[in-house]
């Protein structure tokens, strides 16, 4: 039986949000300044202000959109032609917006302060991509992967994600989801941050519309599966009101390019 962890679900699902690029941009949250400066931090302490980053697996660009609006250079790379398009339309201010992926990185050796991934390490095969990430990045800059998860500490959404489908922004998490060790990079830094995304009750189903292991279901299934979301936030005081903020947490880690011997 196929399990979410086999390599055939695992390239479905990866290959799956083409199709709901404009949603994801629409709906998915973006991430707070104060973890992105987190995660960009040992690089700016070795090279100054204003970086050369790589959005690395950019989507449509919500971290893109981060690192240009604090004045950094950006080149962003992502693999799905549909994604890549809308984050053309979405993020005018990069530097350069290239097909490609973590395994082949269409970059020259050495030519960036830091690497940033958002919400796209999972789907990575590290033993390619670490050496790749460490190929581009010069010694003494940044890799940062961060996460937006749901903070279920709070009570209504540890209850929604019980629900089959609808974890909103939530990974599993284990030690082989993030940033592996790996000799080209000092020990693995990790730190959360508190997040917030205003929402109604059908924003927040889109919003769990556009994560894979919705955009793969049937649309018969993946209906009925969100009828069950929109049942369960009728049903809650804190939700069924009108607007109301869905509580975050933004996973970050990140880990500095050792020099090279």
């Amino acid at each position: 039986m196929a399990t979410e962890y086999d390599p055939e679900v695992i390239a479905e699902r990866a290959s799956s949000f083409g199709a709901a690029a404009a949603a994801y941009a629409r709906y998915r949250p973006d991430y707070p300044g104060a973890a992105v400066g987190w995660a960009l931090e040992p690089a700016i302490g070795a090279r100054g202000g204003v970086l050369d980053v790589l959005d690395l697996g950019a989507g449509t660009g919500k971290l893109s959109a981060s690192l240009v609006a604090l004045g950094h250079r950006v080149s962003a790379v992502e693999p799905d032609p549909e994604m890549l398009a809308e984050l053309r339309r979405q993020v005018p201010g990069v530097t350069a917006a290239a097909a490609g992926n973590a395994e082949r990185i269409p970059l020259p050796d050495g030519s960036v302060d830091a690497v940033v991934v958002g919400q796209a390490l999972h789907w990575f095969d590290q033993s390619l991509a670490l050496p790749e990430i460490a190929r581009v990045l010069r010694p003494g800059g940044a890799l940062a992967a961060l996460w937006n998860t749901d903070d279920d500490r709070v009570d209504w959404v540890a209850g929604l994600g019980k629900k089959p489908v609808a974890r909103v922004s939530f990974i599993d998490w284990h030690a082989g989801r993030g940033i592996q060790p790996h000799p080209a990079y000092a020990p693995v830094q990790y730190a959360d941050f508190a997040h917030r995304q205003p929402h109604t009750i059908e924003s927040l189903v889109a919003t769990i519309a556009t994560h894979s292991h919705v955009l793969v279901q049937e649309p018969a299934e993946k209906e009925r599966s969100l009828d069950l979301v929109r049942d369960y936030l009728r049903s809650r005081p804190e939700t069924a009101g009108g607007e109301f903020d869905l509580p975050i947490v933004t996973r970050v880690q990140r880990a500095v390019r050792l020099a090279t011997s």
